[in-house]
């Protein structure tokens, strides 16, 4: 019975793609970066695939506003309005095949393609009977460290939310840092004399800072035990701030491409990258560049802008399959959240995530608590 389910897999047709939508809470108040880009909400879009057998998958995208990477939840929603009739037919556990129809329709656009490549991959792991870890190469981390965000404020609030995460057992933070340098390294000082040794710490300006305040900043953090994430939003001036910096660099909202990836490390020098799903496509694209920096010798953080319950189970089937010794971080944004459309599944526990063990993303979701915004059949 099995092996014929196998067989009959390997020819689904998309039979319907339907769009939703849904808002999401941030739990601790309001989360700020820099360039005052702050909100205590953020719209998250889901898409369900619906194969001609009957076989549902689900993928999430959520933007971090307007003004994080050049993409916004309107944009999306009708960027994959635009690809979903020409995908009806197709088959969606070829999800090579898959993304080369979406490119050839839209380019870039890569967070609207990634909600309906990860609806793919949930389709190609409950058809192959396994869950999507396996399919991106094999489960190597039964569970993995997760790192949370310090929203950007004054350094006594921050140290204070830093010591009461602390207590929930995260080991790894990223610091919002990229407005004035001095007052950065204040907020960086603070923290990394607040809890010394007991977890990473990364101070990550989101491109917030341009040349001359990154090279200030890092000049003031050189005697911490911290990384720099992202100083500025051009690779080329985070290169410049890099020759001039001992500080362990990690690169981010630059790195789309191949092409980035082999420049972060040859040109800006950086020791890992953060992979972000829909900033790079969906898993398809995300696991190629996971696995190239993996042979590079960097270091990878896997997450994704945001997103609920959906996004963080398709980050963490792609952390569950990375080399243990190449995995730097993880997020799950469904536990910096109130709402929960698949039952507050996966999430952190004691500091610490794993993926779902059931066939495909392994969550099963609540429709009812998201807003239809259209079909294509």
């Amino acid at each position: 019975m099995t092996q014929s389910f196998e067989f009959e897999s390997r020819h689904l047709k998309i039979a319907q793609i339907d769009l939703f939508g849904y808002d999401l809470t941030y739990a601790h108040g309001e989360y700020m970066m820099s360039g005052d880009r702050g909100a205590t909400k953020q719209q998250s879009t889901v898409v369900r695939i619906t194969t001609d057998s009957g076989v549902i998958g689900w993928g999430e995208v959520a933007p971090l506003g307007g003004t994080y990477l050049p993409t916004f939840s309107n944009g999306i929603r009708a960027a994959i309005k635009e690809v979903s009739p020409s995908l009806i037919g197709h088959d969606p556990t070829n999800t090579s095949l898959l993304q080369r129809t979406m490119d050839s329709l839209l380019l870039d656009q890569h967070a609207a393609k990634s909600a309906v490549d990860i609806a793919a991959w949930d389709i190609k792991g409950q058809a192959y009977g396994t869950p999507v870890s396996t399919l991106l190469g094999g489960t190597l981390n039964s569970d993995f460290g997760l790192y949370e965000a310090v929203s950007l404020d004054t350094p006594k609030n921050m140290v204070a939310f830093v010591r009461k995460r602390l207590a929930a057992g995260i080991e790894s933070f990223q610091l919002k840092v990229g407005n004035e340098p001095h007052i950065d390294v204040q907020r960086t000082r603070a923290i990394s004399e607040a809890i010394g040794s007991q977890a990473r710490i990364i101070a990550d300006a989101n491109g917030g800072w341009d040349l001359h305040d990154a090279m200030a900043a890092t000049r003031g953090l050189e005697d911490l035990p911290v990384y720099i994430e992202q100083p500025c939003r051009r690779l080329d001036d985070c290169t410049i701030v890099q020759s001039s910096s001992k500080l362990p660099l990690i690169l981010d909202e630059c790195v789309v491409t191949l092409d980035d990836l082999f420049r972060t490390k040859y040109e800006a020098q950086a020791v890992a990258i953060n992979i972000k799903l829909n900033r790079v496509g969906g898993l398809t694209k995300a696991a190629l560049i996971r696995d190239t920096a993996q042979e590079l010798g960097l270091k990878v953080s896997i997450e994704d802008t945001w997103g609920g319950d959906l996004s963080a189970a398709a980050v963490s089937h792609l952390a569950a399959s990375t080399r243990p010794e190449s995995l730097l971080n993880v997020s799950f944004y469904n536990d910096w959240n109130l709402e929960h459309i698949a039952g507050y599944r996966p999430r952190l526990r004691n500091g610490r995530g794993s993926a779902p063990t059931s066939p495909g993303l392994g969550v099963s979701v609540d429709s009812t608590q998201l807003v239809r915004l259209g079909s294509f059949n």
